[in-house]
C-alpha cells in the first residue's frame, strides 16, 4: 500500500515542480487524474487542528477570522523510523525546514506575498511537503474556511469567492472530501456538509469528521452523528478530540495529545463502543487505506491519460525542432531547410493548397475591370477639348479628309489615363503577395524558433517582391504606352468612309468643326479606347502574373540564398539564435515528457503486479 501511495505522491510532487497541476488549465492533467483529499470546513471548525493531528506537528498559522487564505497542498511522506523530520516548500527549492515554527511563519509570509497584509484570499496554492516517520503517505489540500459574512477589510464577494474556490477542488471526481464539522454546533448548519452534499449528493466521496466532541454541552453527546443516524454517509463518521487552546499555549506535544484523545474515547461511556474507529490516528490510517483503494480503481484511467499525453508531448517537441548543429555546414543546411519549408508554404498559398491565392484572381476578375470601367473620359472627349486638339494638330493647314493627327492626340491623351488602373493592379498584387509572406512565415513553425532568421527571411522576401513590383510596373505600363504609340491601322481605314457618310467634305473649315462633326470624332475615339481597354484587361494580368506571381513562386529567396553563402559562421550562428521562450518551452516539455514516461513505466509496473 505504501509503495502505491508513495508512487502517487512522487508523481504529484513531480507534477507540482513542473507546474503540471491543472491550475488555470482547461485540459485534464496528470495531477487532476490522481486522487487527492480536500479538507473542507467552516471557519473555526477545527480544520487546522485536525491536519496538525494527522501530521503530529504544530505548523499551521492560527488566529481569528480567515487564517487559511490560500490553498495549502500538503504532501506527507513517511520516512524511515528514526530519520529526522523536515519540510520543503515548492517556492523554496532545496531549502529544508526542521523547525516547524519556521514552517508556520513561511506559510504566513508566502500568503502575504501573494495577497498582501490584508484579509484577501488567493486561489494560487502553496505547496508543502513534510517528511516524517510519524505520518502516513497522503496528499491533503487545506482550503480556506467557509464563511457566511465578510468582515472589515474583506470585499463583499469573499463569501462567494471562497465557496467557488472550494467547489473548484471538491467537484473533481477524483477528489476525496474531508468534511470537518464541530460537534458543539447543529449539524444542519454545517458549511462542510452543505457544500459536500451539493457536489457529492450520495456521499460516495465524503468522509465526515466531527471535532470538538469534548466541548459539547453537558448532557449532550454526538453518538447519533457518529453512528450515522443523524446524517448518513457511505463511510463511518470519525470523531476527533483536538488540543484545547490551553494545551496549545502550554506547547503540549502531539504525541501526548494523541494519547489523551485515545483515553478520552476509551474512557467516556457514550463513546467507548466506538473508540476503535475514533481519533486522529485512525482517521489518518483510514484515509491512507481508502486512498490506496481509489488509486487502484483509477489506474486504467491514469494509464490512458498518460499514454495520450506522452503522444501529444512528443508531437509538440517534434514541432519545436531539435537543437541546432554546431558546425557552419550544419547551420547552413538548417537555414536552407527552413527556407525551403517557408518557400513551400508560400507556393501552396499561390497554388490554392492554402488560402490567399484566390485574392490575386479577384484583382484581375473584379478590381481591374471595375477600375477601367470607372475611368472618366469626359474631360478628354469634351467638345471643347476635341476642337482644341484637332485645331492645334492641323497647324496652319486644315486637314483634308480626316484629322489624323488630331485623332492621335485625342487617343493618346485618353489612353494615358489607363496607366492609373494598371499601376493600381500591380500594387494590389504586391500587397497580396506581401501578406502571403507574413502568412507563410507564421505557418512555418521552424521560423518561430529563430527570431533573427525569421526577420531576415521576411525582409529578403519583401525586398524581392519590391524588385518584382518595379519590374512588373515597368512592363505593365509599357503595355499602355505601346497602345499610345501605335494605333490599330483598321481603325484609321474606316475614317474616310465615316466622314463621307456624315456630310459634305467640301464644306468650309468652320462648318467642319460643328457639334455634330466633333461629336462623331469623340464617339469614334471612345470606341477605340474601349477596344483598347478590353484588350488591356487581358494583357495586364498576364504581364503581372509573369513579372510578379510567377517570379515570386520561382525565385522569392534566390538573392537571399546568394548572400547566405557568403556569410561567416558567426553570422550564421546569429541567424539561429533561438527565441528564449521556445528554448524554455522545449526544456519544460522535455522535463514533462520525462515525468510522464517515468510515471508510465512505474504505473504500468504497478498495474501488472496487481
Amino acid at each position: 500500500m505504501d509503495n502505491l501511495i508513495s508512487l502517487v505522491n512522487k508523481i504529484q510532487r513531480a507534477c507540482t515542480a513542473l507546474g503540471d497541476h491543472g491550475e488555470g488549465s482547461a485540459l485534464p492533467t496528470l495531477w487532476d487524474s490522481l486522487p487527492s483529499i480536500a479538507v473542507v470546513g467552516g471557519q473555526s471548525s477545527g480544520k487546522s487542528s485536525v491536519l496538525e493531528s494527522i501530521v503530529s506537528k504544530d505548523f499551521l498559522p492560527r488566529g481569528s477570522g480567515i487564517v487559511t487564505r490560500r490553498p495549502l497542498v500538503l504532501q506527507l511522506h513517511k520516512s524511515d523510523e528514526g530519520s529526522r523530520e523536515y519540510a520543503e516548500f515548492l517556492h523554496l527549492p532545496r531549502k529544508r525546514f526542521t523547525d516547524f515554527a519556521a514552517v508556520r511563519k513561511e506559510i504566513q509570509d508566502e500568503t502575504d506575498r501573494e495577497t498582501g497584509r490584508t484579509k484577501q484570499i488567493s486561489s494560487v496554492p502553496i505547496h508543502l511537503s513534510i517528511y516524517s516517520p510519524n505520518v502516513v503517505n497522503l496528499t491533503l489540500v487545506d482550503l480556506p474556511g467557509l464563511t457566511k459574512v465578510a468582515i472589515e477589510g474583506q470585499p463583499d464577494s469573499i463569501v462567494l469567492d471562497i465557496e467557488n474556490m472550494v467547489r473548484s477542488y471538491i467537484e473533481k471526481p477524483n477528489c476525496i472530501i474531508l468534511a470537518i464539522s464541530p460537534a458543539n454546533q447543529d449539524l444542519a448548519t454545517s458549511d462542510a456538509i452543505k457544500i459536500s452534499r451539493e457536489v457529492d449528493p450520495t456521499g460516495e466521496r465524503t468522509f465526515g469528521v466531527l471535532t470538538k466532541i469534548d466541548l459539547m454541552d453537558k448532557g449532550t453527546d454526538a453518538v447519533d452523528i457518529l453512528e450515522g443516524k443523524s446524517y448518513r454517509l457511505k463511510f463511518p463518521w470519525i470523531g476527533v478530540v483536538n488540543r484545547s487552546q490551553a494545551d496549545i499555549n502550554k506547547n503540549v506535544d502531539m504525541i501526548a495529545a494523541r494519547r489523551r484523545e485515545r483515553e478520552y474515547f476509551a474512557n467516556t461511556p457514550e463513546y467507548k463502543h466506538l473508540a476503535h474507529r475514533m481519533g486522529s490516528e485512525h482517521l489518518a490510517k483510514m484515509l491512507s487505506k481508502h486512498l490506496e483503494t481509489v488509486i487502484k480503481s483509477r489506474i486504467p484511467g491514469i494509464q490512458s491519460l498518460i499514454n495520450k499525453t506522452v503522444g501529444e508531448l512528443e508531437t509538440e517537441l517534434s514541432r519545436l525542432g531539435k537543437p541546432i548543429a554546431a558546425d557552419a555546414g550544419g547551420k547552413l543546411y538548417t537555414i536552407m531547410e527552413i527556407c525551403r519549408l517557408f518557400d513551400q508554404n508560400y507556393r501552396e498559398h499561390l497554388d490554392g493548397v492554402r488560402s490567399g491565392g484566390d485574392k490575386v484572381y479577384n484583382v484581375f476578375d473584379n478590381q481591374l475591370p471595375a477600375a477601367l470601367k470607372r475611368l472618366q473620359f469626359d474631360k478628354q472627349l469634351s467638345m471643347e477639348n476635341i476642337k482644341k486638339l484637332i485645331t492645334e494638330a492641323d497647324g496652319y493647314q486644315p486637314h483634308l479628309i480626316a484629322p489624323e493627327q488630331g485623332y492621335r492626340r485625342l487617343i493618346e491623351s485618353t489612353l494615358i489615363t489607363i496607366r492609373g488602373p494598371a499601376e493600381a493592379a500591380v500594387d494590389a498584387i504586391h500587397s497580396i503577395l506581401k501578406d502571403l509572406v507574413h502568412k507563410a512565415i507564421n505557418e512555418t513553425p521552424e521560423l518561430k524558433q529563430y527570431p533573427a532568421l525569421r526577420v531576415e527571411v521576411g525582409n529578403a522576401a519583401i525586398e524581392s517582391l519590391e524588385r518584382m513590383r518595379e519590374q512588373s510596373k515597368k512592363a505593365t505600363l509599357q503595355l499602355v504606352d505601346m497602345e499610345c504609340c501605335y494605333l490599330t491601322v483598321d481603325f484609321f481605314r474606316k475614317l474616310p468612309q465615316d466622314v463621307e457618310k456624315g456630310g459634305n467634305p467640301t464644306q468650309s473649315i468652320f462648318d467642319r468643326y460643328n457639334d455634330s462633326y466633333l461629336r462623331r470624332i469623340g464617339t469614334t475615339v471612345l470606341s477605340y479606347v474601349n477596344m483598347v481597354c478590353a484588350s488591356l484587361r487581358h494583357s495586364i494580368p498576364k504581364s503581372i502574373v509573369y513579372c510578379q506571381v510567377r517570379e515570386a513562386k520561382r525565385s522569392l529567396l534566390d538573392f537571399f540564398y546568394t548572400e547566405l553563402g557568403k556569410l561567416e559562421q558567426k553570422r550564421l550562428s546569429a541567424l539561429l539564435n533561438e527565441d528564449p521562450a521556445i528554448m524554455e518551452r522545449r526544456s519544460a516539455l522535455a522535463k514533462r515528457l520525462e515525468l510522464y514516461r517515468s510515471a508510465q513505466a512505474e504505473i504500468d509496473a504497478v498495474a501488472w503486479s496487481k
